[in-house]
């Protein structure tokens, strides 16, 4: 049989091409794990040990409890303290203890930290006075404390503000050779703020280190978190941004303080911003203003209950042998002197001088303004007379 070239080109094998290499992952990194990072069951039995985040040292678990401890004592005392009229209003972190005190905890003193209105009991656990952290929720018309001193940005009432002062401050303390890390703590209804979102992609662009803490305590006051985003969870927001994020439970104190730690290296390390979504529950109403009972029923309260933060950590601590009835009572005995020292001195009046509502409006006070503050001092001197009289 005659063999024809086109014949033999079809017997013959093809050229093999070199395989397409597969293109990157853009998200290779970048995604939380599909389930919150957890070190602990809920009634305190520990968890198999990880590699991606080692459980941090047991001195630094046991001050975490103490800070926890002393931190709902204050939270319960400055809740009565708004029900006896010393407070305008207060919002309570009941059941966020192991976030308000993981966060502090995984900073340096030398780090900012920027807090929403919720975050009193991180602020104390930072060491600030009580009586200067309330003194924005008595009524005052500024911050109690120094925020340059204390590296601590006043408590913000606007949603998600303090997402850009965060990044603006991370980015100038890097640009200037400083490695200072910034920490944003958000709740889950900021995560649709705009300026959440603005924070995030400038950080991310600029690599300023900032760790972005979401608290999704399931509702924005009563909005619940099925109204707020359709994301597998509020930690999947990093990864358009190009932002590396995880979730954790928020109720499980060492796996908060682990998850937050290596986020903090990762900013401070010169990666560039960080995102951690805390899932946790507020126990007690948005604030005092609040009627949670119209949007949330007692079972759903009840089951958190049971994952009490405070109680998780003390029971793993008590099976290490690291805490004991001596200790806890001890603890406990801080804890009531801490809020009876709150409670003496948030119950004397303070002297407030009626013109100071004047002082720092502008650099240079307006015609305006000098008229009204001579009207008020006529007011007060003719009060003044009228009281002499009598």
């Amino acid at each position: 049989m005659t063999t024809t070239p086109q014949a033999v080109r079809r017997a013959s094998p093809r050229t093999r091409r070199p395989a397409t290499p597969a293109a990157p992952d853009p998200s290779a990194g970048l995604l939380p794990q599909a389930e919150p990072v957890r070190l602990l069951d809920p009634d305190g039995t520990p968890l198999p040990s990880r590699a991606d985040y080692p459980e941090p040292p047991v001195e630094a678990l046991r001050e975490m409890y103490r800070r926890m401890v002393v931190g709902r004592r204050f939270d319960t005392q400055a809740t009565a303290l708004t029900k006896q009229g010393r407070l305008a209003v207060y919002p309570s972190s009941r059941g966020q203890e192991a976030c308000q005190v993981g966060a502090t905890l995984a900073v340096r003193d030398t780090d900012w930290v920027f807090p929403t209105y919720r975050e009193s009991m991180a602020l104390v656990s930072r060491g600030i006075d009580p009586v200067e952290v309330l003194t924005l929720l008595r009524g005052d018309w500024h911050c109690g404390y120094d925020p340059t001193r204390v590296h601590t940005a006043p408590q913000c009432t606007p949603l998600a503000t303090q997402c850009v002062h965060a990044a603006g401050l991370a980015y100038g303390e890097s640009y200037q050779g400083r490695d200072t890390v910034a920490l944003a703590f958000i709740g889950d209804g900021a995560t649709s703020e705009g300026d959440f979102h603005e924070g995030v992609n400038f950080a991310a662009v600029f690599k300023a280190p900032v760790v972005y803490f979401v608290q999704n305590n399931k509702y924005a006051i009563s909005v619940p978190l099925s109204r707020q985003t359709a994301a597998p969870s509020l930690a999947y927001k990093g990864v358009g941004y190009g932002v590396p994020s995880e979730q954790v439970d928020g109720n499980d104190p060492v796996a908060v303080l682990a998850v937050l730690t290596r986020a903090v290296a990762h900013a401070r390390a010169g990666h560039g911003p960080f995102l951690v979504e805390a899932h946790t529950y507020r126990m007690e109403p948005h604030t005092n203003a609040d009627d949670a009972t119209r949007y949330r029923d007692a079972d759903e309260v009840e089951a958190w209950r049971d994952r009490d933060p405070v109680a998780r950590l003390e029971t793993y601590l008590r099976n290490r042998g690291a805490l004991d009835d001596a200790a806890v009572a001890a603890i406990a005995e801080e804890a009531e002197a801490y809020a009876a020292d709150l409670r003496d001195r948030m119950n004397a009046q303070p002297t407030v001088d009626p013109l100071s509502l004047f002082d720092h409006v502008y650099a240079e006070p307006t015609p305006q303004l000098v008229e009204q503050r001579e009207q008020v001092r006529a007011e007060l001197a003719a009060a003044r007379d009228e009281e002499g009289d009598a």
